[in-house]
């Protein structure tokens, strides 16, 4: 059986609405699913809400900030994409928009059943690097879940290296994520292996099995363009 292929390149983009263009963007994340299935060259893509990853529930969500991941067969794909009337739509209803550029350095799990990111081959990188972790809850261990998460996600934030971090999920409960962007792979090493309270919850979700499918990846952060939170967190 051949490995999953490694996209070329990966991009998140994240927008944020003023609050009079929240229904449309809703409606754009039903009605851009169809879009995204006849993109040329997107190998794998998910329409995202966001949260502050606090809790991982329903309070969480932010309903201003939206987000697409996609995976690439090409650049040149991804460049037409930018150009596409998806793109467009979304900027016209965007008061901010961040786009940042990937490439897999690592990846295992799986989401929806697939390996978006394939199986990269062991590559040194000294410039910022991404974390995307994506969990499916199993509903009869989410209580306990919601219970772990908030000193796992107060680390995150105070820990050293950090520049930005994103809590995004396909639902408001169920399926979630953290994306997450850190100035060095050696930052996000110590937070990962060496926070406290990641470090617990590492060890409670093999105890709990909170798990019904789950992802982990790491990237390169190749570019980044754009603003979150009135910055770009990477320049």
């Amino acid at each position: 059986m051949h490995a999953p292929a490694v996209p070329a390149l990966v991009t998140l983009h994240l927008w944020r609405v003023p609050g009079r263009r929240v229904p449309g963007a809703v409606a754009r994340m039903a009605t851009h699913r169809s879009r995204l299935r006849r993109t040329a060259g997107l190998t794998f893509g998910k329409l995202l809400g966001t949260g502050h990853g606090r809790t991982f529930t329903p309070r969480d969500a932010d309903p201003y900030r939206w987000g697409l991941l996609a995976c690439w067969a090409s650049r040149a794909h991804a460049d037409d994409f930018e150009r596409s009337g998806a793109v467009r739509s979304w900027r016209r209803a965007a008061d901010e928009e961040w786009r940042v550029e990937l490439r897999p350095l690592a990846s295992r799990g799986r989401w929806a059943g697939k390996a978006p990111f394939g199986d990269p081959a062991p590559t040194a990188w000294d410039g910022p690097v991404a974390a995307l972790t994506r969990a499916r809850i199993a509903p009869r261990k989410a209580a306990t879940f919601w219970r772990a998460v908030p000193p796992v996600a107060a680390d995150l934030r105070t820990h050293a290296g950090l520049l930005a971090a994103v809590g995004v999920g396909e639902a408001p409960v169920g399926l979630q994520g953290t994306f997450s962007v850190w100035r060095s792979a050696e930052h996000l090493t110590s937070y990962a292996y060496r926070g406290n309270a990641h470090v617990d919850a590492i060890r409670q979700t093999g105890r709990e099995r909170w798990y019904a499918e789950e992802l982990f990846a790491r990237f390169a952060v190749l570019r980044s363009a754009g603003t979150y939170g009135g910055r770009d967190p990477v320049a």
